[in-house]
């Protein structure tokens, strides 16, 4: 894959997925809106950081038993059985008329679909399934004949690696093959915008009457000096990199839909969804204008995706051809609101998941593009510090998935003393440790709390300990310090607003619920008084976000004081 135009960050809780739009127009491009990518604090101008959400593999064995029984995969192991030892091809390596029926009946497919013949063709040679022999008094080489390749015994025996090896450099031709046949349809665009601003030009002039014969000599010569061939090779990279990064943008897309969501259903998306998604700015409503753009671009994605739904990397419902025929008689159908129609019309206009298959080729092209692409599971791997560790400094991680595989087949009482022990600390990543380790207790249940009683008298772990234990239902537990109070509240505060990046929305629950009973005079001449790495921080953003004036007053005041004594 190319490097991809978007910036993607970890997309936590509650940010909805992009199945979940509830659309307002036929293509769904009216709540593109309510789904934006968090975009990574640490991303500068210089650096295009992408970031996508680990993913879980099906087994080596399942992908290389879905790549064989691709329909694409399947005609060219077929095609290679049928040349066997040998047939007769032309010069250029190809089948004759009469040949290409049989090849078809051998693959299965009709017998004029010699453009399906050609393309299995074409990818078997590429695969070395076939592999193409000169005659020996050719002087110029050219093939005579066509050999089944050494690669159709690997294949055939089946071993996973060998398979997917063959099927990623399958799927890399293929989805080369359609962007090169995009850019036939992007450069007619280019043209025709071309056009029509030479056409707005020329009226201009015409209309002012500015420019003289002499102008208009200077500009003939000139134009008639550029170079040509330069102009339509700038033209054709312009196309071949818009419609490269179109299908690197899509099945991006698709991967973190895939990843983020639990359901075939919701990993699923309308064709017009995935084309807004790309099209629709940011906060953005969509146009007149922005409508058209969400259209041409499902026009485009529609057969580079039946390219790869074709190896086995997509499931995909393309566009229903007779839709077009009646845009033209009934006119555009941008303004057709989804309640209309029921789901049978909607899918006419089409609709993509990623599969298990194209989930692993996806990730390997990210890997290879220098993106970190990770497994969930990758940090569930060692013992308790190592997984909050892990959960605590990777930038685009799944936490709860990390903690359900790391809790798999373990003792609750044990694996809870291992996690409390592993949360204590005044390092700076200390607090969202505490955070997740309360995350594991809940998964944890009641087999877990001997362990957790045990940390009762600990005053870093008092407060998630009290917390969890009241949430089972507890009422015999000790009353803590104020002191404690005080820093297990600061402790919290710290774990979100890491947690969170600080955003203002999910700091703003937590931050109303202060100063708590005393009033806000005590509670912060006390807070600030707190030995904490995080005392200052969390004080100015009381001052920053709290709805009463007076209260964030006296936070600002608190945290002033905090900074003064190098808190």
């Amino acid at each position: 894959m190319a490097t991809r135009s978007r910036k993607d960050g970890p997309v936590g809780e509650g940010v909805p997925l992009p199945a979940d739009l509830d659309l307002e127009t036929l293509y769904g491009a009216g709540a593109v809106a309510e789904y934006a990518d968090e975009t990574d604090p640490d991303a500068t101008d210089e650096e295009d950081l992408v970031l996508v959400p680990p993913v879980r593999l099906a087994p080596s064995e399942q992908l290389a038993a879905s790549a064989l029984a691709a329909p694409l995969v399947g005609h060219t192991l077929k095609l290679a059985r049928w040349v066997g030892d040998g047939k007769p091809v032309d010069e250029w390596g190809e089948l004759s008329e009469e040949q290409a029926a049989e090849a078809a009946a051998a693959m299965g497919v009709e017998p004029d679909d010699v453009a399906e013949v050609e393309r299995a063709w074409a990818l078997a040679v590429d695969l070395e399934l076939i592999v193409l022999e000169s005659g020996a008094d050719s002087a110029e080489d050219a093939p005579e004949r066509a050999l089944a390749g050494p690669e159709l015994a690997r294949l055939e025996a089946g071993e996973p690696d060998a398979v997917l090896d063959a099927w990623l450099t399958a799927a890399s031709v293929i989805a080369q093959t359609a962007v090169e046949a995009a850019i036939e349809d992007i450069e007619a665009a280019q043209r025709e915008d071309e056009d029509e601003d030479d056409e707005e030009a020329g009226a201009s002039v015409e209309e002012t009457g500015e420019a003289d014969e002499a102008d208009a000599a200077s500009a003939a010569d000139e134009l008639e000096a550029e170079d040509e061939s330069e102009e339509e090779y700038a033209r054709l990279e312009e196309a071949r990199e818009e419609a490269q990064g179109l299908l690197d943008d899509a099945l991006q897309v698709l991967y973190e839909t895939r990843a983020l969501a639990p359901t075939p259903v919701e990993q699923t998306l309308p064709l017009g969804v995935l084309a807004a998604l790309l099209v629709v700015p940011e906060g953005e409503d969509p146009t007149e204008e922005l409508l058209g753009e969400i259209t041409e671009t499902m026009v485009l994605l529609d057969p580079m995706l039946q390219e790869l739904a074709d190896l086995g990397m997509l499931d995909y419902r393309p566009i229903d051809p007779s839709l077009f025929e009646e845009s033209e008689e009934d006119g555009a159908a941008e303004g057709v609101e989804l309640e209309e129609l029921d789901p049978e019309e909607v899918d006419r206009f089409g609709h993509v998941r990623l599969t298990d298959l194209g989930l692993f080729g996806v990730r390997e092209w990210l890997l290879e593009d220098g993106i970190d692409a990770p497994l969930v599971g990758a940090h569930a791997q060692g013992d308790a510090a190592e997984l909050l560790r892990g959960i605590c400094e990777s930038a685009n991680v799944l936490p709860e998935e990390e903690i359900v595989e790391w809790l798999e087949g373990k003792e609750p009482q044990a694996a809870a003393a291992e996690l409390l022990a592993a949360a204590r600390g005044d390092d700076l990543v200390a607090p969202v440790r505490r955070l997740y380790c309360q995350v594991a207790l809940r998964r944890l249940g009641e087999p877990a709390v001997p362990a957790v009683r045990e940390v009762l008298g600990d005053p870093e772990l008092v407060g998630i300990a009290g917390a969890w234990l009241t949430e089972l239902g507890a009422t015999d537990l000790p009353q803590p310090e104020r002191a404690t109070v005080l820093w297990t509240t600061v402790d919290a505060l710290a774990a979100q607003l890491i947690d969170t990046g600080g955003q203002a929305e999910a700091m703003r629950e937590l931050v109303e619920m202060l100063p708590g009973p005393d009033g806000p005079d005590r509670f912060f001449e006390d807070l600030w008084r707190v030995d904490h790495t995080y005392t200052r921080a969390v004080l100015e953003a009381v001052g920053e976000l709290h709805p009463d004036k007076s209260v964030a007053k006296m936070a600002r005041k608190a945290a002033y004081k905090a900074k003064s004594q190098g808190r």
